[in-house]
């Protein structure tokens, strides 16, 4: 098992331990993607020069129009692959998947990537040569193109899936939380005769038992006849995650969480008990 206190962030993936200022998710979300996007203008710049001049070195003239469009309809093609590629790293990272486990699906996603990247491409280049009255040839300095391609898109896309997860990491640790949304009060639990109203911050998890809820509250467990996505739902606001698909529990009253090797994980809530959550409710608890 594996303590995520270790990990340095006690605000789990979404950074809550992080400051309580400045841009919003999606302000810096979108900054830090502008400057992966100027600096990969910057790049292909540099790539454009050092093509004339290694043409005009072989004694072939090119025209910089041409070189920008080759290398510009890259890194659009690029711009465009980067949405499926960011959720990708959104899902498949540590601790979500084992370190060894997460390589390998990513090694495995270089080759549908790199088509999808190369598709793009020649569609761009195909169009911008058809708008200047030319034919665009898809060809390669030697053998096919396509594998020609796929080698320089092995290394383009392992660079883009760390810059990826750093651009997501420093997002969830810097990016000030989303204003918090108005707290219900109190909960009206009936129990036979009487009706308790209980305070949401007091509440700490609750359970599905049947057509009722358990609701742990104050050391008590209060039955409740609702069902658990009534009451998850009705208590979203005040800070309540599912963590399992019988169990929800307010996520200010976690004070550990240790993830075990079958991507499982064991909460351990401020009463001290400890609660089994499933990894495919892991996301939310992370948020």
């Amino acid at each position: 098992m594996t303590d995520e206190e270790a990990r340095g962030t006690s605000g789990g993936a979404a950074g809550t331990s992080g400051p309580t200022g400045g841009l919003s998710a999606r302000a810096l979300t979108a900054l830090l993607l502008s400057a992966v996007f100027l600096f990969g203008l910057i790049r292909i710049a540099a790539n454009v020069y050092s093509y004339i001049a290694d043409r005009e070195g072989a004694g072939v003239i090119v025209s910089p129009t041409i070189a920008w469009m080759l290398e510009g309809s890259s890194l659009i093609a690029w711009a465009v692959v980067m949405i499926p590629c960011w959720f990708a790293v959104r899902r498949i990272r540590p601790p979500r998947v084992a370190l060894p486990w997460a390589v390998a699906i990513h090694a495995l996603l270089t080759i549908p990537v790199s088509l999808g990247h190369i598709a793009l491409m020649v569609t761009f280049r195909a169009a911008l040569w058809r708008l200047m009255g030319l034919t665009y040839h898809f060809t390669a300095p030697d053998g096919s193109p396509i594998l020609y391609e796929l080698r320089k898109d092995v290394s383009a896309y392992a660079e883009l899936v760390f810059i990826l997860f750093l651009v997501q990491w420093l997002v969830a640790r810097y990016a000030a939380p989303p204003a918090a949304a108005p707290r219900p009060a109190t909960l009206a639990v009936g129990d036979g005769a009487v009706t308790h109203h209980l305070p949401v911050g007091e509440i700490e998890h609750v359970a599905a038992a049947a057509n009722y809820v358990e609701i742990a509250w104050r050391g008590q467990t209060l039955l409740h006849r609702a069902t658990l996505t009534a009451i998850e739902s009705e208590l979203a606001a005040a800070g309540f995650v599912r963590i399992h698909r019988s169990r929800v529990v307010r996520r200010d009253a976690v004070r550990r969480v240790v993830t075990l090797k079958s991507g499982d994980f064991d909460v351990e809530m401020a009463s001290g008990a400890v609660l089994r959550g499933s990894r495919r409710y892991r996301p939310g608890l992370d948020r």
